[in-house]
């Protein structure tokens, strides 16, 4: 049994992984333009399990600081959308970070995109951001 566990602690990372090189492109989300970028997603429920195996993503939370003062998933760092390319410094490159917001996708592909443009290769897109987490009832703190 003991076995077992270790063995599926191995499998598991390698399969959500491949979950999340299962990107989308974003093509004419944003007002029928296709600008090629392709965003790795993850959905709530693989940001979650993430959490549960203690692989510990990296949460920015791209709300304005006052939502961020209501309610963040646990350990969120707060980075708002308009001062993503500013404050880039404070995204961790190294670790996995899961980028969210309340907030169009399409508005979060964008500071995705800008993070990649500085080199950032580490990064996500969590689907339905902010709501989708909290819809399925998943810890918030504030």
């Amino acid at each position: 049994m003991r076995s077992d566990r270790r063995q599926r602690g191995r499998v598991w990372p390698g399969i959500a992984v491949a979950m999340l090189t299962c990107a989308g492109t974003l093509s004419g989300a944003l007002g029928g333009h296709d600008f090629g970028w392709t965003v790795l997603k993850v959905t709530p429920e693989i940001a979650k399990r993430y959490v549960d195996e203690g692989i510990k993503p990296i949460f920015i939370d791209l709300r304005p600081a006052g939502e961020f003062a209501r309610g963040r998933i646990q350990g969120a760092r707060s980075v708002p959308l308009p001062e993503v390319a500013r404050r880039a410094a404070d995204v961790p490159k190294a670790g996995f970070v899961i980028l969210y917001c309340a907030c169009p996708f399409d508005e979060a592909s964008a500071a995705y995109q800008i993070l990649r443009d500085l080199g950032y290769r580490n990064i996500s897109v969590m689907e339905e951001g902010f709501a989708g987490w909290t819809k399925r009832g998943y810890q918030i703190e504030r």
